[in-house]
C-alpha cells in the first residue's frame, strides 16, 4: 500500500506526489497573492469534496489549516501564477486525479 504525501514547492509553483520519498508525480498549481500568501508549513487533509461550487472547479480537499486547501479552478489560465487568496489551485483533471490517490489525512508539506 502506498505511502503518500505531498510538497507544494511554492517557488517553483509545483504541486509533488511521493511514495515515501520517491517523487511519482508533479503538478503545476496557482499560489496565493503577496498579501494573500499560502501559508507554509506542516498539514494534513481533513476533508475532500467533489464538486464543491464556486470557483473551486472539479474538487476540493481541505487542508488542517481551516479555510486553506488544495482544489481545482473554474480559471485554468491562472495555473503557474501567483493569483489566490492563498489556496493551492490545480487544473481540474489534476485535482481528481490527485484526489483519488490521497485519502484523508495525508501529510501536506508547503514550503517557500
Amino acid at each position: 500500500m502506498p505511502n503518500y504525501r505531498m510538497i507544494v514547492d511554492l517557488s517553483d509553483r509545483q504541486l509533488y506526489l511521493l511514495d515515501g520519498n520517491v517523487v511519482q508525480r508533479g503538478f503545476p498549481v496557482g499560489i496565493g497573492r503577496m498579501v494573500t500568501q499560502t501559508p507554509v508549513g506542516e498539514y494534513t487533509i481533513v476533508n475532500k469534496q467533489a464538486n464543491p461550487g464556486g470557483p473551486f472547479g472539479a474538487f476540493w480537499m481541505g487542508l488542517s489549516k481551516p479555510h486553506y486547501g488544495i482544489h481545482g479552478t473554474n480559471d485554468p489560465s491562472s495555473i503557474g501564477k501567483i493569483v489566490s487568496h492563498g489556496c493551492v489551485r490545480m487544473h481540474n483533471r489534476d485535482v481528481v486525479a490527485l484526489a483519488a490517490l490521497v485519502p484523508i489525512g495525508t501529510r501536506v508539506t508547503i514550503r517557500p
